[in-house]
């Protein structure tokens, strides 16, 4: 299991006040990216591989502006 002790999350910018149902991503971690649910900051987090992640984002940029 990884450390997120030192995890610095962050939630989009386009998340508006939709009272928490938010995702946060901690993407200052050695190698992976952790995502957990903002309602949840005490309960489990996903962790993905760095190269993982930045593939999921570009295949969710491509689609957004093809949509």
């Amino acid at each position: 299991m990884t450390d997120l002790t030192g995890a610095i999350w962050r939630k989009s910018t386009r998340s508006g006040d939709n009272g928490g149902d938010c995702v946060e991503v901690a993407t200052n971690l050695r190698c992976m990216v952790a995502v957990r649910d903002s309602k949840d900051v005490d309960g489990p987090a996903l962790m993905f591989e760095r190269a993982s992640w930045t593939a999921f984002l570009e295949r969710v940029k491509r689609r957004t502006d093809n949509a």
